[in-house]
């Protein structure tokens, strides 16, 4: 059964700079209680499949004796070279410009494959077939998440929600991701789509943590974001920082906007 519908494979193009900088890393809770669950020990393989600019692959990479970071987007796997560059352990960083059922890879290969905030824009059982071949048996897969700002029930997040509708429709980017693309998940929810793909669902765990932005992050992340074309936004520069100052400014409590971010990740495992 398959219900999945076709995104653009260049959404976050030209995102990468804003992507890094602004999106949430996921919280040391999250991934202490993954690690935990996994009982992962520093061997075996990982792969951050749409690992957009590494969040996961760098926060678990130590738990691994090597870490795969795989993305359709040329921008974002640069941007995961550049930091492994930087940083201790690259040799072990495998990086690689790919679709994920594009992607070649030998059965059993893995013993982790997590994915991040991504996993309904990809073909879901599709994927979930793949990803099922790719690992050893009692590998696991996690689907993690993070929640955004522009989709919360406080009276500010209401606000940059409608106000990033209105900036998008002004841009013409109205139909950059498919109509009502949320409604195949809450039909069939992911989880569902593991277990049909033969993975024993664990189950979700989550973990809030408090944070607060400033208005000029809120634009940053707003540029991460793949509803808006990266230089037609950066075009309107001016007026889209203008219109967010106007408009979040009456909610600013010493010059932050709070909000509690669901973090939260789907385990399931592949147990023969």
């Amino acid at each position: 059964m398959s219900d999945e519908l076709s995104f653009r494979t260049d959404l976050y193009r030209g995102t990468a700079e804003h992507y890094d900088r602004f999106r949430h890393s996921y919280p040391d809770a999250l991934i202490g209680d993954l690690v935990r669950r996994t009982a992962v020990s520093g061997r075996g393989r990982l792969l951050d499949l749409a690992c957009g600019t590494g969040q996961l692959a760098f926060a678990l990479r130590g738990e691994f004796a090597e870490v795969w970071a795989v993305d359709q987007e040329p921008d974002m796997v640069a941007a995961v070279r550049s930091k492994a560059d930087a940083r201790a352990g690259a040799e072990r960083m495998v990086t690689v410009v790919s679709s994920a059922e594009a992607l070649d890879v030998p059965a059993w290969h893995f013993s982790m494959v997590v994915i991040g905030n991504a996993f309904h824009r990809l073909p879901r059982d599709l994927v979930a077939r793949l990803v099922y071949n790719w690992l050893a048996p009692g590998g696991f897969i996690a689907l993690c998440w993070a929640s955004g700002p522009g989709v919360g029930p406080l009276d500010w997040q209401l606000v940059f929600g409608s106000l990033l509708r209105r900036w998008q429709e002004a841009l013409g980017a109205s139909d950059r991701v498919p109509a009502n693309w949320h409604v195949a998940r809450q039909d069939r929810p992911d989880t569902v789509v593991l277990s049909e793909a033969g993975f024993d669902v664990a189950g979700r765990f989550e973990f809030p943590v408090e944070h607060r932005w400033t208005v000029p992050e809120l634009a940053g992340y707003a540029r991460s974001l793949s509803v808006f074309p990266a230089p037609a936004l950066a075009d309107h520069s001016a007026a889209f920082e203008a219109s967010l100052a106007k408009e979040l400014g009456p909610f600013l409590v010493d010059g932050h906007l709070t909000e509690t971010v669901s973090f939260a990740y789907e385990l399931a495992r592949k147990l023969a």
